[in-house]
């Protein structure tokens, strides 16, 4: 067994790291697929009739489909930070305001069927996203768009309605994924499960709750180089099932999501003929309270919970270590990270203090709570982690906890949007690796979580001010004003963040480059080369 450390380069900003292998530069091991395991789901059903549609997806298992198959003008680099091309053969920005962002288009672009590409498709790709504006989906991203012009067919401008340095990560993130006009509607979703998009990979088939199968686009055009020639993902129901697969030899790479026992022995050398690759992580977890909801609107609710976690407990006893404490919505690692609900409520769990705060504001105890959790987008692990919270919670006697778990996603995200849930848990996987990411998606105009609480400061202050530093360091302050003013009202309670993990066998290379910023799987860093004992 090989344990890899990766410290994932746009996190860190290192330049270089060794490679652990090289993949083949084409179909790989006479086209024999490599086969990569995961438990998440991608369901096709009447609340999710277009799951691979870019303007849908705004969840960890549809990103994985559209970073392969869809091309975005720009791209994260392997190491750095900035952008780079992608789609186009340069961008950037026509103005000293930051307010209008010109690219030009590769050459001889086309669709996987064959249509050519001009800048009216990119056009009409982004203007779709923002028109269909699906409650799901990433439109949000591009709130700050005013209008895209196309002077010529290789040309594209995009107008902004204030000054966005953040802009260019965006244009690599799927809400800005081109599409073939002549095959997706203008107003409509495509519904289905065909993909016509330009990327590395093609989809050819997709068997609900079993397999889906990507194989290397002949067309494709771009500045990634492409180290196999088919991969096909298998879906588990447990992770369990997943590394007896890994174990046998029927899958070759196995992504989210292991649990904490998994990590811990597989890195500990169980078995010879696998290696883990381990990168830093910027994936968080929290609670989300609906402020419109009667007992959590409340402000000393919501801070006697943030005063009674315990972070340590969980990421120790639930996750065994392979989760760290995270007291922000801003993780480490990014810029302008503060500990700030530490600094307002302490790291242990605080009864003392908890009961006052209720007392003061005349609440009854114990308080009526519903905390309700996905039992299956975010792991096996998630369902011990909110008995835990529950214990917690009702150790002093302050609260009594009912638990819901949720098994649908899809029913999941509807129910939080429609504000149903009182308390629940979420996870997020940033867009780009920059503290906008970790605010506006939040707390700027059209939510995605459609919260009942605002902060007119954050939303209509912080957010554009930070938007207009080209040197990220400028808008620091401002945004550890924005962490210390959620702190203070707890529209939400950081608790963990997460590390990532890839396991593969041992012919497998380019783990160290598959799990990008998003964590998403970069199929084509994937490669099979010499198993190593």
């Amino acid at each position: 067994m090989k344990r890899t450390l990766l410290v994932w380069p746009a996190l860190m900003g290192l330049a270089t790291l060794p490679l652990a292998g090289c993949g083949s530069g084409g179909g790989g091991d006479g086209g024999r697929p490599i086969v990569v395991g995961t438990t998440d789901t991608i369901q096709l059903s009447k609340d999710d009739p277009a799951p691979f549609d870019p303007a849908t997806g705004y969840d960890i298992e549809s990103w994985n489909v559209f970073n392969n198959t869809y091309q975005t003008l720009l791209r994260l680099p392997r190491s750095g930070t900035e952008p780079e091309p992608e789609a186009a053969q340069e961008c950037h920005f026509a103005d000293t305001a930051g307010e209008q962002y010109r690219c030009t288009l590769r050459k001889g672009l086309t669709f996987s069927n064959g249509d050519r590409i001009t800048s009216a498709d990119v056009k009409f790709s982004v203007d779709r996203m923002i028109r269909i504006n699906d409650p799901n989906g990433p439109a949000s991203l591009l709130s700050n768009l005013d209008k895209v012009e196309t002077p010529d067919d290789s040309t594209v401008v995009f107008h902004l309605s204030g000054p966005d340095s953040t802009f260019p990560f965006k244009l690599a993130t799927p809400a800005a994924d081109i599409v073939d006009k002549r095959e997706y509607g203008a107003t409509k979703l495509h519904t289905g499960t065909s993909v016509v998009g330009s990327g590395p990979y093609t989809l050819d088939s997709f068997t609900p709750g079993k397999s889906a199968v990507f194989t290397r686009n002949s067309r494709y055009k771009g500045s990634l180089k492409i180290n196999n020639g088919k991969i096909e993902v298998r879906f588990f129901d447990s992770s369990a099932a997943m590394l007896q697969a890994l174990k046998g030899g029927s899958i070759d790479v196995m992504s989210r999501t292991m649990s904490p026992a998994q990590i811990n022995t597989l890195a500990d050398g169980a078995d010879p003929q696998i290696k883990i690759t381990e990168a830093p992580g910027t994936e968080i977890r929290y609670l989300v309270f609906n402020t419109a909801d009667p007992t959590v609107k409340n402000p000393a609710v919501r801070k006697a919970i943030a005063e009674l976690v315990d972070r340590q407990s969980l990421t120790h006893d639930v996750y065994q270590r392979t989760t760290t404490p995270l007291y922000s919505l801003v993780p480490q690692g990014i810029t302008g990270h503060t500990n700030a609900f530490f600094d307002a409520y302490g790291d242990e769990p605080d009864l003392a203090t908890a009961r006052r705060t209720l007392q003061r504001a005349g609440v009854d105890t114990p308080v009526p709570l519903t905390l309700s959790y996905t039992t299956t987008h975010y792991g096996e692990a998630t369902a011990p982690e909110f008995t835990l919270l529950r214990e917690q919670l009702e150790s002093g006697g302050l609260f009594r906890v009912t638990l819901k778990g949720i098994a649908d996603w899809s029913a999941y995200k509807a129910s939080y949007r429609a504000r149903r849930l009182q308390v629940f848990g979420m996870g997020w996987f940033p867009d780009f690796p920059d503290p906008d990411n970790y605010v506006a998606p939040f707390f700027g105009r059209d939510d995605f979580l459609n919260l009942a609480y605002s902060n007119p400061e954050i939303r209509d202050q912080i957010i554009p001010a930070t938007r207009q530093k080209t040197a990220r360091s400028g808008a620091i302050p401002a945004f550890e004003q924005a962490q210390q003013d959620i702190a203070r009202d707890v529209p939400v309670l950081p608790l963990w963040q997460g590390k990532q993990y890839l396991a593969a066998r041992s012919d497998i290379t380019g783990t160290e480059w598959a799990l990008n910023a998003s964590s998403t799987t970069q199929f084509w860093e994937l490669g099979r080369g010499v198993p190593t004992n």
